[in-house]
C-alpha cells in the first residue's frame, strides 16, 4: 500500500471516513505584503468582509468535524489570544500555543502538537490564512486507503496572466483570460499521521525537510481539489476572498 501514496486523486470518499476531531492551525504568519492591514496583528487576524480571516478558516474546520483547534501563534500572539478568548466558533474549542522565539512552520507545528499533548491518532494541519471549500472527508479517506503519513490538499495552479494562443505562422487564434495550468501546488492544508509530527524539525520548515523524505519512500499522497481555495497574500487575494464569501455566506 505504501507504493501507492505518492499518487493523487479527485475521487470523493467511497465509504465513510475515520473522524478526525483536532487541527493545528499556524496562525503567527506576519504578512508584509499585506501593511498596513498587518500592522497591528498577525496576518491570519486581516478582517476579510468584517471577520478575521482564521475565524472562516476555523468555520470550515469545525463544519468538517472539527472538535479542538490548537493556534500555533508567534508574531503578535496576544492579538489571536484575546480575540479567541472568548468563544467565536460554536462547538470549537480553541487553544494557543505561543512560541517564544521563530521556530519556522514545522518547529510551530511539533512544538504546538507536544504541547497541547494531542493523543488523536490523525490530525489536521494548516495555515490559518487560507480559506477553501474543500470538504475534509475525501482527503482522510484517501489518507487511509494509500496508507499515508501525510495527505495534502492539492490546489490547481491558475497563471497570474492572461494567455494568447498564437500558431506557428504568427496570427493569434484567441486569448484566454487567466487559465488553470497543468501543474497542482500544495494548498496548506494536510491530514497528518500524529507519529510523523515527532519527526517535524525542532526548528525549521517540514516542507523542505519531512515531506520530500516521504515522497522518496511512497508514503506522502496529494487529493487533488477543485474546490474553492484561496491563500491570502496581497491585497488583491483579500479582495477575490471577500468577493466570494459575499456571493456564498455559507462558506465563510
Amino acid at each position: 500500500m505504501a507504493g501507492d501514496a505518492g499518487s493523487v486523486s479527485t475521487e470523493g470518499a467511497t465509504q465513510t471516513a475515520p473522524v478526525v476531531t483536532t487541527a493545528l492551525v499556524l496562525a503567527g504568519g506576519k504578512g508584509e505584503r499585506l501593511r498596513p492591514l498587518t500592522d497591528d496583528r498577525p496576518k491570519p487576524m486581516v478582517l476579510a468582509n468584517g471577520v478575521p480571516i482564521l475565524e472562516h478558516h476555523l468555520r470550515w474546520l469545525r463544519s468538517n468535524g472539527i472538535e479542538r483547534a490548537i493556534l500555533l501563534t508567534g508574531y503578535m500572539a496576544e492579538v489571536v489570544q484575546a480575540y479567541f478568548g472568548s468563544p467565536r466558533v460554536e462547538g470549537l474549542r480553541v487553544e494557543c500555543v505561543a512560541e517564544l522565539t521563530p521556530l519556522g512552520r514545522g518547529g510551530a507545528f511539533r512544538n504546538g502538537f507536544i504541547k497541547a499533548g494531542v493523543d488523536d491518532e490523525m490530525v489536521i494541519g494548516t495555515n490559518g490564512d487560507v480559506v477553501t471549500d474543500q470538504p475534509l472527508a475525501p482527503m482522510v479517506d484517501l489518507h487511509v486507503r494509500a496508507g499515508a503519513l501525510a495527505t495534502l490538499l492539492l490546489t490547481q495552479m491558475v497563471s497570474p496572466f492572461g494567455i494568447v494562443d498564437v500558431g506557428d505562422d504568427g496570427i493569434v487564434g484567441g486569448f484566454e483570460e487567466k487559465p488553470p495550468l497543468p501543474y497542482w501546488i500544495n494548498g496548506g492544508a494536510y491530514v497528518l499521521t500524529s507519529s510523523l509530527l515527532t519527526d517535524f524539525p525542532v526548528e525549521g520548515d517540514h516542507e523542505t525537510s519531512v515531506f520530500p523524505r516521504l515522497a522518496r519512500e511512497g508514503r506522502i499522497a496529494g487529493h487533488r481539489s477543485k474546490a474553492f481555495w484561496r491563500s491570502v497574500e496581497s491585497l488583491k487575494d483579500l479582495r477575490e476572498l471577500e468577493a466570494h464569501l459575499a456571493a456564498s455566506p455559507a462558506s465563510g
